[in-house]
């Protein structure tokens, strides 16, 4: 597999608002966008060619309302970028590495991805993203 990048780190936050803001005020990461999700809302910022991704559970079943009650704000995963996310997680399975997502699932800016289960990787939550072929959808 060929990974092109680190796509994104993502953060679980309390208030995305709020540590939008200090990134921006402290660094000067400018937000590029915000997008609402069915269960999280994201914020995107970019650094150099890498993206921080904020996430804030917005119901109680939210993959990072739950991280958030266990872990507190914290680093949550960290996303690769991809070539081809189909031959990616073939050679993860054949390679016995036990997947989240068997197929891709359409995230954030429309983009196709996949995680790969923690129990692989030692406990650590691993996204492999592929962009779409236009760019991301607009916000």
């Amino acid at each position: 597999m060929k990974i092109k990048r680190i796509e994104h780190i993502a953060i679980a936050v309390t208030d995305l608002g709020e540590v939008a803001n200090l990134l921006q005020d402290k660094f000067g990461i400018a937000l590029e966008y915000t997008e609402d999700r069915p269960t999280t809302r994201l914020a995107i910022l970019p650094v150099g060619e890498t993206y921080i991704e904020l996430l804030q559970g917005t119901t109680p079943d939210s993959g990072a309302t739950k991280w958030l009650a266990e872990n507190g704000q914290s680093l949550f995963h960290i996303c690769f970028e991809v070539e081809d996310i189909d031959a990616a997680l073939a050679e993860l399975k054949a390679k016995g590495t036990p997947l989240l997502h068997e197929t891709p699932i359409i995230g954030h800016g429309n983009c196709r991805i996949a995680f790969i289960d923690p129990k692989a990787t030692g406990n650590l939550l691993f996204e492999l993203a592929e962009m779409p072929k236009d760019g991301h959808a607009e916000h």
